[in-house]
């Protein structure tokens, strides 16, 4: 079950960080998930060597966006999406 909660949050959280970064229609749903999921393990993995620790679940959720919209603007940089 959490594994299910885990892919719908990282949908979630990819859909806002490609709202954020104007990427909505490049992306599926499936690409959603995916950068959700590899957005947020950056994000705390970032936070992490930042000394910074997110508390509480708006805090870990901001810090999920964060990455992924850090994800996306590599990736974006890279050349996988273009504006």
């Amino acid at each position: 079950m959490s594994f299910i909660i885990s892919l719908i949050i990282g949908g979630i959280v990819g859909w806002v960080a490609s709202k954020i970064m104007s990427t909505d229609a490049q992306m599926g749903i499936i690409a959603n998930v995916l950068i959700g999921i590899g957005g947020s393990a950056l994000g705390f993995w970032v936070a992490g060597l930042l000394g910074v620790s997110a508390a509480g679940g708006i805090g870990r959720f901001l810090v999920s966006v964060a990455g992924a919209v850090l994800l996306i603007f590599i990736l974006g940089k890279l050349g996988i999406f273009r504006r």
